[in-house]
């Protein structure tokens, strides 16, 4: 058959099957890349029908779909977007990521894989399908702080990605872990951004800004295409992954402020070749491989769903979003798709994986798929067991922990403790990334000088390698002293902007900053030590690492948990004077004696004094079936009715209209919490 017939044949099957399979999923709201995979099964090598397509012909059309994909999170992606958002949603990815790069990694190892198969699994678990994550959003119609908090994850994690698939490309041709390959890789990486970027910001926007004021929609897809297939290759030329040139492409493109016009313009080519990669997907899906491995399935189908449900939930409450907001995000993003599929690509092709990684990638992928559904429906109901479930110290610290991140982002503001912090952070970021290096680089110091010294010297390699060890822990130790260092003045200085000390007077704020300094400390340790044991993994014994990172952790635990309980002490304390309070502004001998209390109490959160009104929906209802905290976050600390004062009312406490209660919790909490009662 003649080549072009054959390639027209080719696409009309690929675009005729996935159509049917995508109309069906779609009827059974499944997601839709599903059906894209199934079609790929159906004219593939290992489906019993005849329809099958030529395999590699595909492969190259679904390669397009991989560049269009990078390219459309390009233009998502601003400087100042990714600015204001690291603080909050980068740390989460941060912490999320490596734990799931660690898990993932150490999974695979126990399995019998390589290194290098260990580091493509821990990547190929390690991100969650914004393909996925937007059709479920959209169809459950899920918005607001959810949404905003998992679309931020997500642009962080379209960041690392980037980084990942430069870094695995480079993996797969040399096929060794070393620290001195992966150190040539990076600087080569950061050599190219620096020329790439450098002649790019001088002349992609400049040009797309041209283009787009002639308002012609083909010039502006080819141009903006042309740029798009134009910087893939030139990655490519570089050694680089395509997908890096594109989403560089895209970036640059977003910077000229006609990102939203490009985008939509792009969109239907991308959508297409995009179903071809899936369909691809599933052609490669060999049903014998999977029985084999069914194991191997199940192992990380556990870590994504047990992993990327913690790591977020973890992660975004320590970044103040609350209990219920945070297990909402993480059983949201409890998927892998099509970032995975890509990483299997990049080994297989490369040969520097076995013929299992890709089709288990695909197994876990379709298995999470198919559980995103039932747990996004679910989450909202697993919030609020974790929520009513926690044990009663921290309960008082969940509700407040997010009005003291209030309180510290206004007392940063209000002072010049900024600059401070940043300058902190930057030795923070400094010291370990020195001991990052140090640590892969010991490896390649241990094989290489010993080796070479021993007919010198006449010692024996055992002593030699001591030495080597001495010399590198020597050479380690100020950086690590400075890291650890560092994040204690890091951690004062945030709580002390928090609750500043009086003056004069007793220190009332003394266990909401101790323990506002553990949050901090904990959050840094997780921020920089995940991601670093996570990194440090290849290089290293198996274990040592995480071992070393959770004794670290339990030590912070203990104290924290030590602090939780005098924390509780301390708002239950201060619930007496906030019923008296009540019953001093309820009379109108003191009209202000909550916001009196308030400021005599740092650490109380935003205590706001709120009447039921006649016409509220909780006038003859409990507590428990208002369920303020849960919906909102804010919780009571005190109740004023009549002759009636009240401390922390039990949850089968009615409501009645006219009483009066002192709430607590952040200030969107309150807010929340006023107009469900009021």
């Amino acid at each position: 058959m003649d080549h072009g017939l054959q390639f027209l044949q080719d696409l009309a099957v690929v675009l005729i099957v996935a159509a049917v399979t995508t109309v069906a999923f779609q009827r059974l709201r499944v997601p839709v890349v599903l059906g894209y995979i199934l079609a790929g099964v159906i004219i593939g090598p290992y489906f019993p029908v005849p329809l099958v397509a030529d395999l590699p012909t595909i492969q190259t059309l679904s390669e397009l779909g991989v560049i269009l994909l990078m390219f459309s999170l390009g233009l998502h992606l601003k400087l100042h977007k990714i600015a204001r958002l690291a603080s909050t949603a980068g740390v989460v990815t941060l912490i999320e990521v490596g734990i799931m790069l660690s898990l993932g990694y150490l999974a695979a190892q126990l399995l019998g894989w390589t290194k290098v198969e260990s580091v493509f699994a821990g990547a190929m678990v390690a991100i969650s399908s914004t393909m996925i994550i937007s059709k479920l959003f959209e169809d459950q119609r899920v918005g607001g702080r959810q949404a905003d908090l998992v679309y931020g994850i997500l642009i962080f994690e379209d960041l690392i990605v980037v980084v990942m698939l430069t870094v695995l490309t480079g993996l797969a041709t040399g096929q060794a872990v070393s620290g001195a390959g992966l150190a040539t890789i990076l600087a080569r990486m950061a050599a190219f951004l620096i020329f790439f970027l450098g002649l790019g910001f001088l002349v992609v926007p400049r040009l797309m800004r041209a283009i787009v004021r002639l308002r012609r929609s083909e010039t502006v897809l080819v141009t903006s295409v042309g740029l798009c297939f134009g910087s893939a290759l030139l990655a490519h030329s570089a050694g680089f992954s395509v997908a890096l040139g594109a989403f560089l492409a895209g970036t640059l493109v977003a910077e000229s402020g006609a990102s939203h016009q490009v985008a939509d313009i792009v969109r239907p080519l991308r959508d297409m070749f995009a179903a071809i990669f899936f369909v691809a997907v599933g052609m490669l899906l060999d049903p014998g491989v999977l029985a084999n491995h069914w194991p191997a399935i199940l192992t990380f189908v556990a870590i994504v769903l047990v992993g990327k449900v913690s790591g977020v939930s973890i992660g975004a409450f320590l970044t103040g979003h609350g209990v219920q907001s945070s297990v909402r995000a993480g059983m949201s993003m409890a998927q892998i798709g099509e970032f995975s599929f890509i990483i299997a690509t990049v080994g297989a092709n490369a040969g520097a994986v076995g013929d299992q990684v890709y089709p288990i990638a695909v197994a876990v992928s379709i298995v999470t798929a198919m559980t995103s559904p039932v747990m996004l429906a679910r989450s909202e109901t697993a919030a609020s067991y974790v929520d009513a479930h926690l044990p009663a110290r921290l309960q008082s610290y969940a509700v407040l922990y997010g009005s003291w991140l209030e309180a510290l982002r206004r007392g940063a503001s209000a002072s010049s403790i900024g600059s401070t912090v940043a300058r902190q952070v930057r030795f923070l970021l400094a010291d370990a990334a020195i001991l990052a290096i140090i640590t892969v680089a010991t490896p390649l110091v241990l094989a290489q000088v010993p080796a070479r010294l021993v007919p010198a010297t006449g010692l024996s390699p055992l002593v030699l390698d001591s030495v080597v060890v001495v010399v590198v822990g020597v050479v380690a130790f100020p950086f690590l002293v400075g890291l650890v260092a560092s994040a204690r003045k890091l951690g004062a200085n945030l709580a002390m902007a928090a609750f500043p000390r009086r003056a004069a007077g007793p220190d009332m704020g003394h266990e909401p900053r101790r323990l506002l300094l553990l949050s901090a400390e904990i959050v840094i340790v997780l921020a920089i030590g995940v991601p670093f044991v996570a990194i440090t993994l290849p290089f290293l014994p198996r274990f040592a690492g995480p071992a070393f990172l959770i004794v670290v952790l339990l030590s912070f635990g203990i104290a924290f948990w030590r602090s939780a309980k005098s924390l509780e002490g301390h708002v239950r304390a201060t619930a007496l004077f906030v019923v008296e309070a009540l019953a001093r502004q309820a009379s109108g001998r003191e009209p202000t004696a909550v916001s009196r209390v308030r400021a005599m109490m740092p650490g109380i959160g935003s205590l706001t004094p709120v009447t039921i009104a006649p016409t509220s929906h909780a006038i003859g209802r409990t507590l428990a079936e208002v369920h303020l905290r849960g919906q909102t976050g804010a919780t009571v600390v005190a109740l004023y009715r009549g002759e009636q004062r009240i401390e922390f009312p039990e949850p089968h406490e009615r409501l009645a209209a006219g009483d009066l209660l002192a709430l607590t919790g952040s200030d969107d909490a309150i807010a929340a919490a006023r107009r469900l009662l009021e």
